[in-house]
């Protein structure tokens, strides 16, 4: 079978690469591949530290793409013979203040009640684990099992696995014979046939496909430089500070991912108000982050769903959507994949399948 994928982000990629798994052929559409939200992103897989009140399927499709990260990873290595930067190095989420650690001490119950690892620790304890966070931190969960991988390795290394199926060129409608979508036209006029087609572009902008409910969340994201000597943190610090979110994940080569705001105003680059106060809660709960230097700043867009659920699923007998994954498509990349090739084979056994059908806002109406 021959697909077509539209859009080359970690999601259209991860698809892509289980595709090709499967002896399929596959062509990727994206005229600037791995350069939206994929680029962006930090890669923390925090099925613990991202969970939220009264959203209990999409606390499965995190914790279930998680438990795959391991084989994901293994399976990439062994396809391309290199490994993507993944780091088993868990996450402590702070409180800044004693406001924020009954919020904290809340979110840690339902944590539990849901099976997930959160062990609530005293700040001398988490101090002990990480020496760089304030002396005056309220206090800490250490969520075990959620880790982080870089997400711009992922997507270098299944670009360059997949480049000679790659069209750099924008999609711009569907082709259909009435029925069924056949094709994709690209906006130099170029028709690609296939059998079925994918749509996996993060706000799913093209001809030929119906008003999709997603809305772009904008979110901006610092890079910064640790000093020279031993790592500032080893672990995702992810904090509350005056109840607003704010995360430091540490890379290998010293440098610290700070983020992310969260903006609908639709401005497209980095946001200096935004900018400023994540700077200022990182620097609370970690102060050496002073000492660190800027590399990059950079905002983008993340496809949002009203329930933060990907919208994935058939829409016509030729045609797949696989999109809306929010904030957490690096997490997600791995299920999503897996629920897109079966589906593309015919198949909706898995028992996650509902919990991502595109057709769910219209069904409630």
């Amino acid at each position: 079978m021959h697909v077509n994928i539209v859009g080359a982000g970690i999601i259209g990629l991860a698809v892509a690469f289980e595709l090709e798994s499967r002896a399929h052929t596959v062509t990727l559409i994206d005229p600037a591949p791995g350069q939206g939200a994929s680029y962006a992103a930090a890669g923390m897989l925090a099925p613990a530290a991202e969970t939220v009140w009264g959203n209990g399927p999409l606390h499965q499709l995190l914790a279930a793409s998680n438990a795959a990260y391991p084989q994901f990873i293994e399976r990439i290595a062994s396809a391309t013979g290199q490994r993507p930067d993944y780091l088993q190095n868990s996450t402590l989420v702070v409180a800044a203040e004693p406001a924020d650690r009954e919020a904290l001490h809340e979110l840690a119950e339902l944590q539990i009640s849901l099976g997930l690892s959160a062990q609530k620790l005293l700040p001398s304890q988490a101090r002990k684990l990480e020496p760089a966070l304030a002396a005056n931190i309220s206090g800490a969960v250490l969520c075990q099992d959620d880790h982080q991988v870089d997400p711009r390795s992922i997507v270098k290394i299944l670009l360059e696995h997949l480049r000679p199926h790659l069209v750099e060129e924008r999609a711009q409608a569907l082709v259909t014979d009435g029925k069924r979508t056949t094709a994709v036209r690209t906006a130099s006029g170029r028709i690609l046939e296939a059998e079925q087609t994918i749509v996996a572009t993060g706000l799913g902008t093209l001809d030929g496909l119906n008003e999709l409910p997603l809305r772009p969340v904008y979110g901006d994201i610092l890079r910064i430089q640790g000093p020279a000597g031993p790592p500032l943190i080893t672990r995702t610090i992810r904090g509350i500070v005056h109840r607003k979110q704010v995360y430091l994940v540490p890379r290998r080569d010293g440098s610290l991912v700070l983020g992310a705001s969260v903006r609908e105003d639709r401005q497209q680059a980095v946001n200096i108000g935004a900018m400023h106060l994540l700077l200022d809660n990182a620097r609370k709960l970690v102060p050496g982050i002073s000492d660190c230097t800027l590399n990059e700043a950079t905002a983008r867009a993340r496809p949002a769903t009203p329930d933060d659920r990907p919208l994935l699923g058939r829409l016509d007998p030729g045609l797949l959507l696989c999109t809306g994954y929010s904030r957490h498509g690096v997490l997600l990349a791995p299920l999503g994949a897996t629920l897109t090739a079966d589906l593309a084979h015919g198949h909706q056994s898995h028992p996650l399948h509902q919990a991502v059908d595109p057709h769910r806002f219209a069904n409630a109406t």
